[in-house]
């Protein structure tokens, strides 16, 4: 009877175990799902060009449902456009990106050239590249694909990008395909205005504290974002008759726009990022990818 009722205590034990653990899954997807439709209010919140960046309505709080949404609204011309970099043949810049990452001159030198024997349309290889032959005998046919990139990921098929992504995993946050072309000085981090510009990312700070205006903070009222590219590089010392090289690699105002919306409910969070040209005028809509936040 003893055993008998202790068998009985364990299956008890087990079964209200596999009870709670149904109902969390449950309450998880609930929450997952709830949270994406919000992220989709926020997103329909930002893509309105009614909206403006500093907008508080871009930032809800339901403290009843215990859910809201956070959205932003970016340049995305505040990366660099890694197919128009490779077009011009700046290969000066992603070289010395490189290297300031933590590559050697080498193989900085290496994986920019099969950066550029990916999109170029022959099969001649460059020097330190890699054309058809080499992604032959690696067993990977139709291989480079020779025309510029549709999304970042496809930069992970270059032979050398595995050692980038391991002296800097984040490399994808620097690079787009949807900008207009230029780096956007009203909407770039120091970081890369500094490597555009062959400048300490001291100075280069100079233009996020001029954009963000006296009270030191982007999206607000009292920002003063730059109509040309001439004022902002002379608040770097920098001669744009003197540098036209560097001079190209800038844009103000790019027209591409980047949405993105945390949505949250209970524990869970979702992210929906858009890619919007033309917010303000007729908007197209060029990439849409969803996250689950941890």
């Amino acid at each position: 009877m003893l055993w008998l009722i202790a068998v009985l205590g364990m299956a008890t034990m087990v079964a209200l175990r596999v009870v709670s653990f149904d109902m969390e899954l449950t309450t998880a997807k609930v929450h997952g799902s709830r949270a994406r439709n919000i992220a989709e209010m926020g997103i329909a919140v930002g893509c309105n060009p009614v909206v403006k960046r500093s907008d508080p309505i871009l930032h809800h709080v339901d403290e009843d449902a215990g859910g809201g949404f956070d959205v932003r609204v970016l340049s995305e011309g505040g990366r660099f456009n890694i197919n128009t970099t490779l077009l011009r043949n700046d290969t000066p810049l992603l070289r010395d990106l490189f290297i300031s990452w933590g590559l050697d001159l080498d193989a900085a030198q290496g994986v920019t050239a099969c950066l550029a024997d990916w999109i170029d349309a022959d099969d001649d290889v460059s020097l330190n590249g890699a054309e058809k032959d080499w992604y032959l005998g690696q067993g990977r046919i139709n291989q480079p694909f020779n025309r510029p990139f549709y999304n970042i990921d496809e930069m992970r098929l270059v032979r050398g990008m595995e050692l980038v992504e391991a002296v800097r995993p984040d490399w994808r946050n620097w690079f787009t395909v949807w900008s207009s072309g230029g780096l956007d000085l009203n909407d770039a981090p120091a970081e890369l205005i500094a490597a555009a510009a062959d400048v300490s990312v001291e100075v280069a700070s100079l233009i996020p504290q001029a954009v963000c205006g006296s009270d030191g903070i982007r999206d607000t009222d009292d920002d003063v974002p730059f109509k040309d590219v001439n004022s902002a590089l002379a608040l770097l010392g920098l001669d744009i008759n003197s540098r036209p090289d560097l001079a190209q690699r800038f844009a103000v105002n790019d027209t591409t726009t980047r949405i993105e919306s945390v949505g949250t409910a209970g524990s869970a969070k979702r992210r929906i990022t858009v890619i919007v040209r033309n917010r303000t005028g007729q908007p197209a809509l060029l990439d849409r990818f969803e996250e689950i936040i941890p």
